[in-house]
């Protein structure tokens, strides 16, 4: 069993680090491409589905070609403006909590599947209801399809690699969004925007990029204990 544990700990970090290398050059970029506009589903649809838990209704999802993208909700939400702080940390947190749930989900096969199978089942009724752009339907379908696909159909081996591989992506994301995380906005689409830490400190005062430090040290305390959970006697 800790021979087991060892092997897949190692599968972790090497897909961390295979990632984090791509990264630096145009053809992985490329690669990764299909994953950068997950990245980019996680987030937004963190702001979607935490402004329904507060109230609101979401109405759209955009992903753009070059992996930015929004979402549009009511802004009729509980709690007022602390409300609308909290649904705009939900988007920077939503990778790093998918990302965190799908890695700790290998502490047990039959969890596992459930978990990556519930994920494709999200993914293709996001297309359905929310989103509304060609890029994100066809790339976002595409996984859908192929993780629902291995959640079925895959051997453990393969579920387990697949759930590490896919929570190291959600993970990288905060990664490449660092940059955009202690700006105070930014342009999507061709028009202006303030970012998701301008309007916490909008809302809830402090400046922006004191609460991009504390997004930034909860999603490193989520990342932390989710390998310490999953990878410390884990149980197939």
């Amino acid at each position: 069993m800790k021979k087991e544990t060892g092997k897949y700990l190692l599968f972790f970090f090497g897909f961390g680090i295979f990632t984090f290398i791509l990264w630096q050059f145009p053809f992985g970029r490329i690669a990764l491409y299909p994953f950068t506009i997950l990245g980019t589903w996680f987030h937004e649809m963190g702001h979607g589905l935490t402004a329904m838990i507060l109230g609101g209704r979401f109405v759209e999802l955009v992903i753009y070609p070059d992996g930015s993208g929004f979402a549009r909700f009511t802004t009729d939400l509980f709690l007022g403006n602390i409300g609308q702080a909290i649904v705009a940390m939900g988007g920077p947190i939503g990778p790093t909590i998918a990302g965190s749930a799908l890695i700790a989900s290998t502490k047990k096969m039959k969890f596992g599947r459930i978990v990556m199978f519930l994920l494709g089942l999200s993914m293709l009724l996001s297309v359905l209801i929310w989103i509304r752009s060609f890029v994100g339907i066809l790339i976002i379908a595409i996984l859908g399809l192929v993780i629902i696909f291995i959640s079925i159909k895959g051997s453990d081996k393969l579920q387990i690699l697949s759930l590490q591989f896919l929570g190291v992506q959600a993970i990288m994301s905060l990664y490449l969004s660092i940059d955009y995380l202690f700006s105070s906005g930014g342009y999507v689409g061709g028009s202006s925007f303030n970012s998701d830490t301008a309007i916490i400190a909008k809302y809830l005062l402090l400046p922006h990029w004191l609460w991009a430090f504390l997004i930034l040290a909860f999603s490193v305390i989520m990342i932390f204990y989710s390998i310490k959970f999953t990878f410390s006697d884990k149980k197939s």
